[in-house]
């Protein structure tokens, strides 16, 4: 009989037959031999991102790329809702910055994803991604990140289990919602599975 743990490895084959690079969240913890990022609160993966917008915008400086990810880092708004509607804008179209070229300074855009280029685009699964919450540490199951961005959030229940269908899937992730908001500024897609049946929706989705 399957479970849970078989059916997040083969979500993770899947993203990995994708072209997915994949990683143990321990082993990039920030107390592992190769951390990614400074500390458990932090959800994106600041040396992924810094080499995917400086591979993305060749003609821009490089302090051009760290005013951009500055700007990523800190949400503006005061709820998760406005925030990710921020994040989806500059997502969709760049992030404005200035840079000063010969006592000149001019606005140009620092883009976050190649839409037309898929290859150009650094592609990463994780599990046991281990964040710092309100009420003390939490892992989502599988965290898809695109250029260091924590895109997706996909959460699995075991189709062996009476009592754990998909909407407690949902129900989990409203919980990570209230208690690691941050990760999900930067959510495209919320993905709930047993296995069998699977929905997927956006932040505000229902469990409809």
């Amino acid at each position: 009989m399957i479970n849970e743990d078989q059916v997040e490895q083969i979500a993770i084959d899947w993203f990995k037959d994708l072209g997915y690079d994949y990683i143990l969240g321990y082993d990039i913890a920030p107390d592992s031999d190769d951390p990614q990022r400074d500390n458990y609160q932090e959800v994106l993966l600041p040396h992924r991102l810094k080499a995917a917008l400086t591979k993305l915008n060749p003609t821009l400086p490089s302090s051009a790329i760290d005013e951009a990810i500055h700007i990523l880092q800190k949400p503006q708004h005061a709820t998760l809702i406005q925030n990710n509607r921020a994040f989806h804008k500059m997502l969709l179209q760049g992030i404005a910055v200035e840079v000063k070229s010969d006592d000149v300074v001019k606005g140009e855009v620092v883009k976050l994803i190649d839409f037309h280029d898929a290859q150009a685009n650094d592609f990463l699964v994780v599990n046991q991604f281990t964040i710092k919450g309100s009420k003390g540490n939490r892992r989502p199951d599988v965290i898809v990140f695109i250029n260091g961005i924590p895109i997706s959030v996909i959460e699995l229940k075991n189709p062996a289990d009476e009592n754990a269908d998909i909407f407690k899937a949902y129900n989990q992730l409203q919980t990570y919602k209230d208690e690691i908001e941050d990760l999900f500024v930067y959510n495209e897609a919320l993905i709930i599975s047993d296995g069998i049946n699977a929905r997927v929706g956006s932040l505000t989705a229902t469990d409809e």
